[in-house]
């Protein structure tokens, strides 16, 4: 699907969408720390990661055992690490992609961004269930956020 099957009234205009623009920042800050995360495992190697892994779940109490936080703990060790940085690598690139496309308007990063978030949320609902804090709201109300902002914005492109 193109851009140009959208609506009349439909503006074009990346000015006229400062939602996406909002998203897209998110996404690129996302994007950022993901390489950032990956150039540190190859640099660093998994020990001072791993360190700062534990101050992590430690400070914001995490659930070492459940997500993303149980990935890397079990991801960052000497034989893994590798794969670990290919996969965050992989991870920041395809959000840096999204964010450029929604800079740009591009409706393909919206449903890229709405599908990825919509993704994540029976698993931000059940977070806040077993660990509820305002850690889970605020990831939850964010993801609610994107995929809302992101599907009016399809919703308005083919009607």
């Amino acid at each position: 699907m193109t851009d140009a099957h959208h609506h009349p009234h439909y503006n074009p205009d990346p000015h006229a969408h400062p939602g996406l623009h909002v998203i897209a920042v998110f996404e690129a800050a996302k994007g950022l720390l993901a390489l950032m995360a990956a150039s540190g495992l190859e640099i660093l190697g998994p020990a001072p990661l791993q360190r700062w892994l534990h101050e992590l779940i430690n400070r914001f109490q995490l659930d070492p055992g459940h997500g993303a936080i149980a990935w890397l703990t079990q991801a960052i060790n000497p034989d893994g690490v590798h794969t670990a940085a290919a996969v965050v690598l992989a991870y920041g690139l395809l959000r840096m992609l999204e964010a450029w496309g929604l800079w740009r308007v591009k409706a393909w990063a919206s449903w890229l961004g709405c599908i990825s978030a919509a993704i994540y949320l029976p698993l931000d609902v059940y977070a806040l269930f077993h660990h509820p804090g305002w850690l889970s709201s605020i990831v939850l109300v964010v993801n609610l956020i994107v995929v809302a902002v992101l599907a009016r914005d399809l919703a308005n492109r083919r009607y």
